[in-house]
């Protein structure tokens, strides 16, 4: 599972808990160059921040969408959550907890 988070300490919560939940990690992804680099490896899924410092994390959602891999955006920004538009993919609000995003990811990779 590809994490894809510029928030550092967020970033290494989601890699804690999802590892615990059996997941295995690829990332954390701190900046889209390097979330497109690990691209490139073995992904079932992944978890994006709709902002990485600045930039638009639509690049890496239009190849995981591409290769057929679910993902979920986990974003801290409105009804929408500032995610990339054209996506069938849930929106999981900040603050949020672990198990919120382990539960949709494995829901997702469930229905694929």
């Amino acid at each position: 599972m590809l994490i894809v988070e510029d928030a550092v300490l967020l970033a290494l919560e989601l890699e804690t808990g999802l590892s615990d939940a059996g997941a295995e990690v690829v990332g954390p992804a701190y900046e889209l160059a390097e979330a497109m680099a690990l691209l490139d490896g073995h992904i079932d899924a992944a978890v994006l921040d709709a902002n990485l410092n600045g930039l638009s994390v639509h690049p890496v959602a239009e190849a995981l969408a591409a290769r057929g891999i679910p993902f979920v955006f986990a974003t801290g920004y409105g009804d929408t959550g500032g995610a990339p538009l054209g996506f069938d993919a849930p929106i999981i609000r900040k603050p949020y907890d672990v198990t919120q995003v382990a539960a949709a990811v494995s829901a997702l990779l469930h229905a694929a």
